[in-house]
Formats: structure tokens, C-alpha cells, sequence
């Protein structure tokens, strides 16, 4: 039987409500340090654990005690996929553009895009930003330099 307490209904309404919605409360706080081409990840305060994407508890321990962190910008591709197809044209990218995992130095993993022909699985990768008309930019990683 599913779980049905208040904090699984609670993982349940996030995940559904917050594709959708970008600025909601839970996101605000990434979005305005993404304005200034920062990039932050949540922190738990009982536990320590890193997570990414956002959400209002922490997915090691449960506890309501998030908050915010400036992440080292670095990290490795875990996985990616080159995409052909021009399915969604509002999103203004260019085809083919690259899909990416990228496992962040702090442990979250970021679905991503890739910027420059160099970057592989396991290939190192820092943080740059794409801009986007009277939004917040969005982060993209490219090949790391030393």
C-alpha cells in the first residue's frame, strides 16, 4: 500500500505543482541568485547533505531545515544525449543541442545542457549561463578549464 502520510502527499504535490512553475516559493531563492549567474544548491541543517532540485525538506532525512549554498559551479557529465528534433521552439534552442546529467562537485546531479563539442561522459565541466529575454539566465556547463 502507498504511503499516504502528510509529508509523502507533500513529495507528491511538489513534484507535480513545481513543473510548472518556476517561481514558486520553493524555487525563488535559485532563480534570484540565478539572475546575478550564481548557482546555488539547498542544504539540509540537521543532516548536511547537498540536494538539487529544490524543495521545501530534505530527501536524506525528512527535516524542514533547508537552506541555500553557493555551489562550486563544478562538476562531471553523468550522462548525455544530443537532441535533433525542434520539439518545443518557445524553449529557443538551437538544434541539435545536448542533454545532460551533470554530477555537481557538492554530490546533486543537474539536468543540464551542454555547451562545446569537448564534453563526454566523465569529462570535466564548469558552470556558464545562457540568457534568456526578461527571465532569469539558466545554467549550462561547458568544458572545464584549469
Amino acid at each position: 500500500m502507498a504511503d499516504s502520510s502528510p509529508r509523502q502527499r507533500r513529495r507528491c504535490w511538489f513534484v507535480v505543482e513545481s513543473l510548472f512553475d518556476w517561481a514558486d516559493p520553493t524555487t525563488a531563492h535559485f532563480w534570484e541568485a540565478a539572475s546575478k549567474e550564481q548557482l546555488v544548491i539547498q542544504q539540509c541543517g540537521a543532516c548536511r547533505q547537498y540536494q538539487f532540485y529544490p524543495r521545501p525538506f530534505c530527501l536524506a532525512c525528512d527535516s524542514d531545515d533547508i537552506g541555500w549554498v553557493a555551489a562550486s559551479g563544478r562538476g562531471t557529465v553523468y550522462s548525455q544525449t544530443t537532441v535533433h528534433l525542434k520539439a518545443a521552439p518557445e524553449l529557443g534552442l538551437v538544434t541539435p543541442y545536448v542533454v545532460a546529467v551533470v554530477q555537481l562537485e557538492e554530490g546533486p546531479r543537474l539536468l543540464t545542457n551542454l555547451t562545446g563539442e569537448a564534453c563526454r561522459i566523465g569529462s570535466p565541466v564548469q558552470v556558464g549561463w545562457r540568457s534568456r529575454p526578461g527571465q532569469a539566465p539558466v545554467p549550462v556547463f561547458g568544458p572545464a578549464t584549469p
